[in-house]
């Protein structure tokens, strides 16, 4: 066929090429306007709202009734089921049939009794394929009231519009072409090479003549003319590449966060209709292969959808439902505890073991707001290797320079780790992300395999068929990576084969943004640290329980019943507080919960370990001798002090000993007060802040001078634009101490076990601070207690202590260990870290003198230069508008020591803090005696519990809590048969029996490391 010379023009042959497939412009005359045939309207529609999430079998008994398309139903948060009754025409048989269906929200399709599909249009999905046999048909779509992200107001973070109406706006039966639908994806896959590859590659033009030449061969109006224009696509896609080329391992993904902008019970309907929808997909799509981690949404779905369950199990048998990640829930990576995180593990692992029998070997965590340097080692002990995630590329101020490296941790534990280099796990199949993958992949040289996540996430709904089929087209054509169906377990295999030139990150990977996470929703994170506390608890009395009586029942099921609470609610929106108000609500019952069934366990196991006595006395869960101050019950209404002396992990009669110096509390004519103890010397100025605080013994100040410590202090706060997530920098310029005294010092009490003084400031009109400075005796800090009344917007309240201290770098408490950050800011990375995170204590040192700080339930910090600063409340408006609002009660502490931190018992100090000495019952002439304890200091026991596949075994997790090098010896009381170490997920190694001792047992530690007992009684 004669055919004019095409002019060089490129831009009007792309753009005739992007209108021929063009959903708004020419669609009467181009390929897009004939995807659909035929349509005929549906027999019936009828419907009826419920304001619960119901089953399907109690919805098919409601009185439905009839509803017309565009009708609006709602409101945010309700459901509307719609009964629909269809018949396919005779006349279209042979035909390929489908159930149009647009609405707003999500949509479950149940057929025959079962869910079969999702329906969003947020995440392409909007027909289900029907028989292409002329039949009648009944079928029920449950329509959630909320979309993919929620139901924001205004904005997708915003939070959720409580009225929003939703509509069907249309319902049909259409005849769907297939050979057209091809076709477009051969269209759109030459047009995105065009643009992607650019002028300056040969390549490029190819796709732009081939495309061009396909728009003139093919006639919209005559599908015999279609099949010429494939086989140009054909052609030109099966045009292959040199055996060097980038390999892009693609997996189809589905991230979907527990609770986030929708509550909880949303999520489990997000997870059935974005799993059952990959199923088809399976179904179509013989090397189709799905990733999905956390263990929660399978047991949901194990729960509510048991037939579709059972699906999944046969697919994870044939390898293409991928459960990955091995945690229970893809959980924040900075503020759980270090057994919190072990848990994470354990409960997921087992679940993945019992239920399908695999064990995951990487960790998958894509989007949690950073990633703590214990990780590695926590991984490594619960049989994993490698590691994926890619929040990283979020970072706002500095670009992390690898994509596949070795991630080193704390005590040197190392794996393998990969970002993807197209920084989303949520990818759709597109050549621009097949060529951001090879462009923006750090590692070229060193890696040449990479992860590609396909599929629509965050609020679910997953992979498309036509994400599979652009996948499909460039499997292997010039210009673009190989493309291959894949699997976590190929792509680490590929990268760990070729892995000689990799380099090594050592530390913890911080996310350079997100840091205001680390102190929104404060009551989760108090909830969070005491629940953690309280299980702790639990568990090291039952286990003593169980050895003291035989009649004792550990109570292993209503443990892991709370555990997995406590777990869940770590989930990365959640304890970070980046969750709209529904779900807060849902975490503090569910926090609630725990603390009332928690309860009731240590009541029990505190009388079996009492005897059924009736006298005062002490249970200590710590692994060292406790001198300290408690409170006491001297008769009805009459609370009484007493200091007494606990051994380590042991229940103790309360006897009252002598204070070597007496508390002693003075007001002094200016206004001040004097408080001492013989190991500190307090003055607290009329403002409550501290004009001294003097180290008796050390004979130093801590205050720096002409500064005052505890002063509170305000910040504008008013971040880009995530909300709840970030504090930027730039509030770091608004800075206006809290000054305005409602009510000065004054002396509460003054005992010689405890002194007390108050104070209370105007934060502003709306809220109050008032603060309890309590020093006991022969206790090394002064705490102090805190109540605010908070009803502020965008304000950010810290307090500050400049201390007379210089060091380049402060240290923070992580999961078992530490680690320092710089005080200075001297190149980007450094000032990046305005805000960090830790746990219980941080620590500014010089040689042989250094100041601490203690919280109980706090974890944002920042210290720079000589002051140290605690993060104590955020008012952030969206995703939560309330969040934060109401009243907190907080307890901070600050400890002068001399030496280093280590040897002057910081972290034992730290621990005090957060695990007070419990009141129980025991028998007055009872005999103290210590469980466990260690030789040393630097050796902590963070967890005794029974053995999760053995009972009458106990699990003694302890570490290295110096950074040292260290033998240490495990001392115990109880009998004990036989001693193995084991892994985090408690499998004795066969090989490695404990060395046991006539004193206990003999342990060997490299700095920080996790060691792990398996001791049968």
């Amino acid at each position: 066929m004669y055919r004019q010379p095409v002019l060089k023009n490129r831009r009007t042959l792309l753009e005739r090429a992007e209108k021929f497939i063009s959903d708004i412009y020419f669609t009467d005359c181009n390929l897009r306007g004939r995807l659909y045939g035929e349509s005929c309207p549906l027999e019936s529609i009828a419907s009826f709202m419920s304001h619960q999430r119901i089953p399907f079998t109690e919805a098919t008994t409601k009185n439905f009734k009839p509803y017309k398309v565009g009708d609006t139903f709602g409101p945010t948060w309700w459901t509307c089921w719609f009964e629909v009754t269809l018949k396919i025409p005779e006349s279209w048989r042979g035909k390929e049939v489908h159930l149009l269906w647009e609405s707003d929200g999500e949509a479950m399709v149940w057929r025959d009794g079962q869910p079969v599909q999702g329906l969003t249009k947020e995440g392409e999905k909007t027909s289900y394929v029907l028989s292409d046999e002329p039949r009648s048909l009944t079928l029920y779509i449950e329509m959630a009231c909320n979309g993919l992200f929620g139901a924001g107001q205004g904005s997708m973070i915003a939070a959720p519009d409580p009225s929003r109406k939703f509509s069907v706006q249309k319902a049909e039966l259409v005849i769907f072409n297939r050979d057209v639908r091809e076709l477009l994806t051969d269209f759109e896959m030459l047009i995105d090479i065009v643009k992607e590859l650019g002028e300056g590659q040969q390549r490029g033009y190819q796709a732009l003549f081939t495309v061009n030449e396909m728009v003139n061969l093919c006639d919209p109006r005559d599908p015999g003319s279609f099949s010429k224009a494939h086989s140009l696509a054909h052609k030109f896609f099966s045009q292959r590449n040199g055996e060097s080329q980038h390999t892009v391992h693609a997996m189809g993904h589905c991230h979907i966060d527990s609770a986030w902008l929708w509550p909880y019970q949303e999520s489990i309907r997000k997870c059935a209709r974005s799993w059952v929808t990959a199923i088809r997909l399976m179904e179509k799509n013989p090397d189709f292969v799905f990733t999905c981690s956390q263990a929660q949404q399978f047991q949901w779905v194990k729960s509510w959808y048991p037939g579709l369950f059972s699906q999944i199990q046969h697919y994870v048998g044939t390898g293409r439902f991928i459960p990955v990640g091995g945690t229970w829930v893809e959980m924040d990576g900075n503020l759980p505890s270090g057994e919190s995180m072990v848990r994470q593990f354990l409960e997921g692992q087992r679940f993945f073991e019992q239920e399908f029998g695999i064990l995951c070997k990487e960790f998958w965590l894509p989007d949690t707001f950073g990633y703590s340097a214990q990780f590695p080692q926590i991984m490594q002990g619960c049989g994993i290797s490698s590691f994926l995630t890619q929040k990283l590329s979020w970072n706002l101020i500095n670009t992390f320079p690898h994509n596949t490296f070795f991630w080193e941790g704390l005590d040197g534990s190392k794996v393998l780790t990969h970002f993807p280099p197209g920084n989303s796990y949520e990818m759709k199949g597109k050549v621009e992300e097949l060529v951001r993958t090879v462009n923006q992949n750090k590692d070229k040289g060193r890696a040449n395999h990479s992860a590609v996540l396909f599929g629509f996430g965050d609020g679910g709904g997953g992979p498309t068929q036509l994400m599979l089929d652009r996948l499909q087209r460039v499997q292997d054509t010039d210009g673009l990576p190989k493309v291959q169906i894949s699997s976590p377990e190929k792509l680490f295999s590929h990268l760990n084969a070729d892995s000689a030139l990799l380099c090594t990150w050592t530390g913890e990977l911080f996310l350079e943004l997100h840091n205001g996470t680390y102190t929104t929703q404060a009551q989760i994170k108090k909830d969070n640290r005491q629940c953690e506390t309280l299980l702790h608890d639990i568990e090291t009395a039952s286990c003593l329980a169980l050895c003291l009586d035989q009649t004792f029942q550990y109570p292993a099921v209503k443990l892991q019943e709370l555990w997995r609470l406590l777990l869940l609610n770590q989930f990365h929106d959640v304890l970070p507080g980046s969750c709209i108000e529904m779900v807060v609500e849902d975490a503090l019952r569910y926090y609630e919960d725990i603390r009332r069934d928690g309860a009731v366990l240590l009541q029990n196991a505190c009388m079996a370990l009492g005897s059924n006595g009736n006298s005062p006395g002490v249970f200590n869960s710590l692994p060292w001798e406790r001198h300290e101050v408690i409170q006491t019950q001297e008769g009805p209404g009459k609370p009484g002090l007493a200091l007494v002396n606990v051994p380590s992990i042991s229940v103790s009669p309360v006897k009252d000993t002598p204070p070597m110096t007496p508390v002693c509390v003075t007001a002094q004519a200016d206004g001040t007060v004097l408080m001492e103890n013989g190991i500190l010397q307090a003055v607290v100025n009329k403002d409550g802040t501290l004009a001294s605080l003097y180290l008796v013994n050390g004979n130093r100040e801590a205050i720096s001078d002409g500064c005052h410590g505890n002063q509170f202090v305000m910040f504008d706060d008013v971040p880009l634009y995530w909300d709840a997530w970030d504090v930027m920098d730039y509030h770091l310029q608004t800075r206006k101490p809290v000054l305005e005294v409602v009510q000065p010092v004054h002396v509460v009490s003054s005992d010689e076990l405890r002194g007390i003084v108050s104070f209370t400031l105007r934060i502003s009109d709306k809220s109050t601070v008032t603060q309890e400075l309590v020093l006991d005796a022969m206790c090394p800090y002064i705490k102090f207690n805190t109540h605010v009344k908070w009803e502020e917007s965008h304000k950010f309240l810290k307090v500050e202590f400049p201390v007379k201290v210089h060091s380049p770098s402060a240290t923070y408490e992580i999961q078992f260990g530490h680690l320092q950050r710089p005080t200075h800011r001297n190149t980007s990375w450094d000032w990046a870290r305005f805000e960090v995170w830790g746990h219980k204590w941080a620590d500014l040192s010089e040689h042989n003198f250094g100041v601490a700080l203690l919280n109980d339930c706090k974890y944002g910090y920042s210290v720079y230069k000589n002051t140290m600063t605690l993060s104590l409340l955020r008012a952030p408006k969206a995703p939560d508008a309330n969040a934060d609002m109401g009243t907190h009660h907080f307890t901070y502490a600050v400890m002068p020591h001399t030496g280093s931190f280590q040897d002057a018992s910081v972290i034992q100090c730290a621990y005090n803090l957060n695990f007070p000495l419990r009141s129980v019952q025991c028998s007055a002439d009872a005999v103290p005696w210590s469980a466990f304890s260690t030789n040393t200091a630097a050796v902590i026991i963070e967890t005794i519990k029974q053995a999760e596949s053995r009972k009458g075994a106990f699990i003694v997790r302890v570490y290295e809590s110096h950074g040292s090098s260290v033998t240490a010896t495990l001392c115990t009381s109880l009998p004990l048969k036989e001693a193995w170490h084991c892994d985090l997920l408690e499998r004795p190694n066969p090989d490695q029996p404990a060395h046991v001792t006539s004193n206990g047992i003999v342990l060997n530690f490299k700095p920080f490391q996790i060691v792990s007992l398996l001791l049968v009684l």
